[in-house]
């Protein structure tokens, strides 16, 4: 059985609690290694504290580096729910952003409208990512081929086509020093919240977490979706379109990678470039992860992870510690969360029912 299908499994309490297990024993492996390095843990977590959550200014960072792990994870978290695990968010991401300054450059040479020109980047976007993703499921379905290894595959090659496009054909003559593509201009920009210095792409990772989630867990399509992850062979049995439901989730799922991708263009970076390559598709995985593949536990995870991405430039200023020392420690809550795995169903968790609770109530006189 898949990771994702055992990750279906465990009561309430467990789907909290071995997460939290994961976090805790992950902190503590984190605090052994910057010990070893001659670094107070106390002292780095609670500057990690204050550069995620401490200021406004480190709050507004960490909702800023959360947008995009929002959209990302849906990639790894909807396929999931069909028992696939897919992990090519990063070239659903490239390739979305780079489709979507592909469609928008010539609008803008035009002198399109802002709202025609964003609409038009946002659907390129999303339709380049989710065919991307969407490659993956067919050849899981139709071909056998390991849906893992085919998303990862397919995203060097987008990457390697990104470089190529910048590089080439979409190449700005007056990018020297970085070859990127033309920039869509100051006035076709995505931007920010009113009263915040965050872009309006963490509302649309919120609105894209929702409407899944519903989408998911309380329609029709949904539910179909999620017997095919349980048992494929059943789904067909009983007349599910089984080919279908999986190009549709992994579209979704891509299509929501590629939306990251085009905010990253039009709210952030202003042109396509190797800038795209961020390590938000891999963040995204961990975040699906962590969040038991449920759209909505996304948010509050992507947030946490968000945090700890915003704390690392704070923590090479105040310790002298590298930029990258936040890195180690998502890496060890990714190691530990898929250990912890084992967990599901060995934990001695007590169930209270409704008869115990009435027997454990005090009896009036």
């Amino acid at each position: 059985m898949r990771i994702v299908a055992k990750m279906a499994t465990g009561g309430p309490v467990e789907v909290l609690l071995v997460p939290l297990i994961a976090i805790l024993a992950s902190a503590l492996l984190f605090a052994g290694f910057v010990a070893l390095a001659g670094v107070n843990p106390l002292e780095v977590y609670a500057l990690m504290y204050k550069g995620a959550f401490g200021t406004w200014f480190s709050l507004q960072n960490t909702l800023q580096r959360a947008a995009p792990l929002l959209l990302t994870a849906l990639c790894t978290a909807l396929p999931a729910q069909m028992g696939m695990v897919i992990i090519g968010a990063e070239g659903a991401l490239v390739m979305g952003g780079l489709v979507a300054v592909a469609a928008g450059l010539p609008l803008v040479g035009m002198g399109a409208p802002v709202f025609l020109t964003q609409l038009v980047m946002a659907l390129a976007g999303m339709i380049a990512g989710g065919l991307f993703v969407a490659l993956a499921g067919a050849l899981r379905h139709w071909r056998g081929v390991n849906e893992t290894i085919a998303s990862l595959l397919l995203s060097y090659i987008a990457i390697a086509v990104m470089n190529q496009m910048v590089e080439g054909p979409m190449r700005d003559p007056a990018s020297l020093n970085k070859p990127s593509t033309g920039a869509i201009g100051d006035v076709y920009m995505i931007g920010t919240i009113p009263g915040m210095d965050v872009h309006w792409g963490l509302v649309f990772g919120l609105i894209f977490c929702v409407l899944t989630w519903l989408l998911m867990f309380h329609t029709s399509f949904g539910f179909a979706a999620r017997i095919v992850g349980g048992n494929a062979r059943t789904a067909k049995l009983v007349g599910l379109p089984v080919g279908f439901l999986v190009l549709a989730v992994t579209f979704l799922g891509g299509a929501a990678a590629g939306l990251a991708g085009m905010v990253e263009v039009a709210a952030v970076q202003g042109r396509a470039n190797a800038s795209l390559v961020a390590g938000y598709g891999t963040g995204g995985i961990l975040v699906a992860f962590l969040a038991r593949q449920n759209p909505i536990a996304v948010i509050p995870v992507a947030v946490l992870l968000g945090g700890i991405a915003a704390s690392g430039g704070l923590l090479q200023r105040r310790l002298d510690l590298p930029d990258a020392t936040v890195l180690v420690l998502q890496g060890i809550l990714f190691v530990v969360l898929l250990a912890s795995e084992m967990l599901y169903g060995r934990l001695a968790v007590p169930r209270l029912s409704l008869a115990s609770f009435l027997r454990l109530r005090p009896q009036r006189s």
